[in-house]
């Protein structure tokens, strides 16, 4: 279910410039998973003072130093997994995290051959595997917005008025939420399996 929603009226506004109103949202104990536009230092430090965790995939531009060399821990059915401990550095305020690298059996739709996620989860909570796991979570995300486009025609094709297009929007998102919450309750009488079938 959509929770949060952060509205902007510029169309050209990059999403990083509204980091500082989502870390007011953030709260201690929180797990947030990520795509690589969120992986700044701002952000993690933010998330980090928070009492917050994460699980956001590296962008390539991020500033990071080794501590430890890359050593192999394991296995999945997409590839194989290594991890290392770096250290991240904003100002003068430290941050030492997990950064776990998935070598791919098969390449992305990109071309990438390789993804490399940071966190802080222990790792007798979360090995790399789970790491790993928990970041193809973030395809819930992308998978509701398709459904916003798909079903809900959440945006609006013709010029308008930008605060009608986030109203028409926020509205599309209640829908979804409505239509999240009646499959939930169905999955929990019938099964999940039954409801993923049926749609």
């Amino acid at each position: 279910m959509a929770i949060n929603v952060f509205a902007c009226e510029d169309g050209h506004a990059q999403e990083r410039s509204l980091f500082a109103q989502v870390l007011k949202t953030a709260k201690a104990g929180e797990l947030w998973i990520g795509e690589s536009n969120m992986c700044t230092l701002g952000f993690l430090f933010g998330l980090h003072r928070t009492g917050s965790n994460f699980v956001i995939r590296e962008h390539k531009s991020m500033p990071w130093e080794a501590i430890e060399p890359l050593k192999p821990v394991g296995c999945t059915e997409t590839g194989n997994l290594f991890e290392q401990t770096v250290r991240l550095t904003l100002e003068k305020e430290l941050l030492e995290v997990r950064r776990v690298v998935l070598e791919l059996k098969k390449p992305t739709r990109n071309g990438e051959n390789q993804i490399a996620i940071f966190t802080m989860l222990p790792t007798k909570i979360a090995d790399s595997a789970l790491v790993a796991k928990l970041y193809r979570v973030r395809w819930s995300v992308e998978n509701l917005f398709f459904t916003l486009t798909e079903n809900y025609e959440c945006e609006i094709k013709t010029l308008g008025y930008p605060k009608a297009a986030l109203f028409s929007f926020c509205l599309a998102l209640v829908s979804y939420n409505i239509l999240a919450t009646v499959r939930a309750v169905m999955a929990s009488i019938h099964g999940v399996g039954k409801i993923e079938a049926g749609l």
